[in-house]
């Protein structure tokens, strides 16, 4: 009990810290300053005036959704005397193998670097500066060469160093178990099992309304939709950020999305922010960075060649050239096993007084990266409200989605609940891919890196997406992935290559996302 009580004391010291130096905070004591001067306000009663004025005025709200937002990404409590790097990743062995990945990563950066004798990072020329300024709106329509840049990594060359993971603590010698010896991944992690999933998912049960399944064209709008719409619209009336993530539980109505988004991931479009945004797209005038050249790449690779996404490609450029720039992103490497690359100034090698982070937020782009922001291209269209959404999602999702870490979002944990639910609810399929070569992992695991984004159709995504910002877990898409497999296991028993699994599932454009999770999770024998 004493332990729970020091460890939500320090939760509650350390959010009243952060809460400290944020803008939210020099405008509640602007707002108490300015109080002192209303008639209602007593000397006498100083504290609860002040108190009652916050609540009537709103403010109280705004501050309660900034503690719920700071609670959300908030890593898990641990001892007091444990070492910062705990916060990041407590198993040591997880912790090296990121190590290890992020040297390789730093060495093919490197490598290309030297091939290519281009340097980290230079100041652009006043000419150059001044055309990019002109085409700012327009960058898709430049074509500069990039047929020499290559995507630092792919999401196979990441799915190898997965496999290759080892709990040193288990020596070859040791028995291993049935589920962990069939599997690709093979590290002891805690996963849940469906009855686990069902209780975690509950708001997805067959006799709940569901958006993506109960606004069907079949099914009467007054049964479920019109109500499910006017609820959403007193959430937003209420501004309250732990009811629009219950409620969106439940799937959110298009209409409704993008503000229910914002509401959740606490991001309101003040003025202070859109400067900042201007900030940094002057550091992107001002200066080329070796990574720029990479996002170029990746656009042009996947979003471009997208039929969803293509129309979006200015966009993409402004918000993926901006959040390179951006410093705060290195905040969340706090809670992210990762760590910023560091370069050092030419001819300092070594010296950390003159170490810089690279690029500027920390976050090498790979290939498919761009795609975490292509589907929010279609709910935001000012470009300072789409980047900070972004930043938000990726400070609290999808960097889980390719750094090594025991987090249960992890992609470590999210390959092993996939395997595992495959394995334990359908051995025959499980055991006939294996036995042909074609390890289910190797065909999902480019759909769980990118959150399926660019696999299903823009309307199934962003009711996954409603859902991954309900629970705030990035469990349920290792839960789609197995509900994928089961849905085409009848074809899938049939082929004999992994080339031939591979072209059953090439096409995931045509599913119905709610319908296959509610019958994996509640319709499945367990």
């Amino acid at each position: 009990m004493l332990q729970e009580e020091s460890d939500i004391s320090l939760i509650i010291a350390q959010i009243v810290q952060k809460l400290k130096g944020s803008n939210l905070y020099a405008q509640l004591e602007r707002q108490a300053w300015a109080s002192l001067q209303r008639p209602e306000i007593k000397l006498e009663s100083l504290k609860e005036d002040i108190k009652e004025f916050f609540k009537i005025s709103g403010w109280e709200k705004k501050l309660q959704n900034a503690v719920y937002s700071e609670l959300s990404v908030f890593p898990l409590p641990s001892h007091p005397a444990a070492p910062p790097e705990h916060l990041k990743e407590p198993l040591v062995y997880m912790r090296k193998a990121q190590g290890s990945w992020e040297k390789r990563i730093l060495k093919s950066l490197n490598s290309m670097c030297t091939e290519l004798s281009i340097p980290l990072a230079r100041k652009r020329p006043v000419g150059e500066q001044k055309e990019l300024l002109n085409k700012w709106n327009e960058m898709g329509t430049d074509e500069p060469d990039l047929s020499l840049f290559r995507p630092v990594y792919a999401p196979k060359d990441f799915l190898e160093v997965l496999i290759n993971l080892r709990n040193p603590n288990y020596e070859n010698g040791d028995s291993l178990s049935f589920r962990t010896h069939l599997g690709l991944i093979q590290v002891p992690l805690k996963v849940k099992d469906i009855p686990e999933l069902k209780e975690c998912f509950v708001e997805l049960g067959l006799n709940t309304g569901q958006l993506g399944i109960d606004d069907s064209t079949q099914v009467p709008p007054e049964l479920f939709e019109n109500e499910h719409v006017r609820i959403g619209q007193k959430v937003l009336a209420e501004q309250d950020s732990a009811a629009a993530q219950q409620y969106i539980r439940q799937g959110s109505p298009t209409a409704l999305r993008a503000e229910l988004w914002a509401l959740i991931l606490n991001i309101s479009s003040q003025p202070e922010d859109i400067l900042y945004y201007e900030q940094l797209k002057t550091n992107v005038i001002q200066h080329d960075l070796l990574v720029d050249s990479l996002i170029y790449k990746d656009v042009k690779l996947t979003a471009s060649n997208d039929d969803y996404y293509f129309v979006f490609e200015d966009y993409l450029y402004q918000v993926l050239l901006c959040f390179s720039r951006d410093t705060s992103v290195l905040n969340h490497f706090a809670y992210n096993s990762a760590s910023p690359p560091k370069s050092y100034i030419r001819g300092k090698l070594g010296l950390e007084e003159y170490a810089v982070f690279y690029p500027p937020n920390g976050v090498i782009p790979f290939h498919g990266f761009s795609m975490y922001v292509a589907p929010l291209c279609f709910l935001y269209h000012e470009p300072s409200k789409l980047y900070q959404i972004f930043r938000e999602m990726y400070v609290r999702f999808f960097f889980r989605l390719h750094s090594i870490s025991s987090h249960p979002s992890g992609i470590v944990s999210l390959c092993l609940l996939f395997e595992t639910l495959l394995q334990t609810y359908l051995p025959q399929l499980f055991y006939h891919l294996r036995e042909i070569g074609a390890q289910p992992l190797r065909i999902s695991f480019k759909w769980m890196v990118r959150a399926f984004s660019g696999y299903l159709a823009t309307d199934q995504l962003l009711l996954l997406w409603d859902r991954i910002l309900g629970y705030n877990s990035l469990e349920i898409l290792a839960v789609l992935a197995a509900a994928v497999f089961a849905f085409r296991a009848v074809n899938l028993m049939e082929v004999t290559s992994l080339a031939a699994a591979e072209a059953v599932l090439a096409d995931l454009s045509t599913l119905k996302v709610m319908p296959l999770l509610q019958i994996f999770l509640f319709a499945t024998v367990t």
